[in-house]
């Protein structure tokens, strides 16, 4: 039997994470080539090819006690090789949230 991750088809068309939410208190994490998570986007893995991001993909949703709901991101990786999120929708997350909480 193939799993539902072998059988979706990845397309990646340039440098790419896998980016998810932590457990324990829902921050933006990446997968780091050391098989771990960091709130950092320079810390990420990046990857190229699909056969990489489907590998990384697979570890990042196996850890779910670490992080939940990994996907795979698009990055641009800069002069200097800063990396910033690749869309829009992951430039809103690497900022935070987008309002303001009420207090407890």
């Amino acid at each position: 039997m193939t799993s539902p991750l072998e059988q979706k088809k990845i397309r990646i068309t340039g440098p790419s994470v896998v980016t998810a939410n932590r457990t324990w208190d829902g921050a933006v994490v990446y997968r780091t080539a050391d098989r771990g998570w960091s709130t950092a986007l320079a810390d990420a893995a990046i990857v190229g090819t699909s056969d990489d991001a489907r590998a990384l993909l697979a570890e990042g949703v196996a850890d779910d006690v670490g992080a939940v709901g990994a996907y795979i991101a698009p990055v641009e990786v800069k002069e200097g090789g800063v990396v910033e999120p690749g869309n829009l929708r992951e430039h809103i997350r690497s900022k935070g949230l987008t309002i303001d909480l009420l207090p407890a």
